[in-house]
């Protein structure tokens, strides 16, 4: 009996240990895909701040609130029952979605820089003849729909990443990076939006160095978001081309692979900050190739269809 029991006691911690290590293997894989989808989560911070422009600063907050709200219902209700049936399904389809996503990027962040150098005039009306309510709703609606494409991005980044996992670790990997990139996201974006706020608390409140800092906090916060900006940019440039670099490698096209590959192990012994600076800028470069490529095919299609109208 005694027997039996030490043997069952075996079992069960034979059991506990690979749960644990099967927890590791999880935690390492949502942390992996999290570090994956950098370059979206950094552009949803830096565009999420300006939902809130033009509201008083009570409703602030509240507004972060519903869309993140929304956020975490795109990627729990709708994008991760999807991202699980399609590696459950179709798992071969999950490279060339994940390279359409890539390329979605690379044509995101060229399109940006090229509106960065050329801008337009935006003639929309947005708001137009509706009261605060109706106003915010309709802001609101319109962040979580563009939440829809960024968190779908970042889904299927990580989905790339956990791949080859059980489906059960996939599940608990997804539910990981959307809990865990959401709170980032939107809490930072609660921080950014109330931090001047903070800074005229602090310039107006307090002396000394705190009242500083709060004037610092009101004249640096501009400047900020413009930075913020643009390492969204660079960012999402940076994933985008390594996704598809990535992707074509897998297909069998490996010249940009191979080239990007060559050149870090060029200037591998100059450490691993610069191995790492040679990766992210030859990935970027070629995503900046490919977005350059499809904002030319798509500006110049519309330009060729009303030529040929006429």
């Amino acid at each position: 009996m005694a027997g039996g029991l030490f043997a069952l006691l075996d079992d069960v911690a034979a059991i506990t240990k690979v749960a644990a290590a099967s927890l590791d293997d999880t935690a390492a894989a949502a942390v992996k895909a999290s570090s994956k989808a950098a370059g979206v989560v950094i552009d949803d911070a830096a565009v999420t701040p300006r939902y809130v422009v033009g509201f008083s600063a009570d409703r602030e907050i509240p507004i972060v609130a519903k869309i993140a709200r929304g956020s975490l219902k795109n990627k729990l209700i709708i994008l991760l029952p999807g991202a699980l049936a399609l590696s459950y399904v179709l798992p071969v389809a999950i490279t060339p979605l994940l390279m359409a996503g890539g390329a979605f990027l690379c044509f995101e962040g060229a399109e940006k820089l090229w509106e960065k150098f050329s801008p337009h005039e935006d003639s929309s009306d947005d708001g137009a003849g509706m009261d605060a309510v109706q106003r915010e709703q309709s802001m609101v609606t319109g962040a979580i729909r563009t939440d829809l494409i960024l968190s779908g991005e970042i889904m299927a980044i990580a989905l790339g990443t956990v791949e080859d996992k059980p489906i059960s670790e996939q599940a608990v990997a997804l539910v990981v990076v959307a809990v865990g990139i959401t709170a980032i996201v939107y809490g930072a974006v609660a921080l950014i939006v109330k931090a001047d706020d903070f800074g005229v608390y602090l310039a107006r409140s307090r002396s000394g160095a705190l009242a500083a800092l709060g004037r610092g906090l009101v004249k640096g916060m501009p400047p900020f978001l413009v930075l913020l900006g643009w390492i969204g940019l660079a960012a999402m440039l940076w994933v985008g081309g390594h996704i598809v670099i990535d992707g074509l490698n897998k297909f069998g096209i490996t010249p940009p692979h191979d080239l990007l590959h060559a050149g870090m192990h060029a200037v591998e012994g100059a450490g691993g900050l610069v191995t790492w600076l040679m990766e992210a800028g030859g990935s970027g470069l070629f995503g900046l190739v490919l977005g350059a490529v499809i904002v030319a095919a798509l500006h110049a299609l519309p330009k060729r269809s009303a030529k040929a109208a006429h």
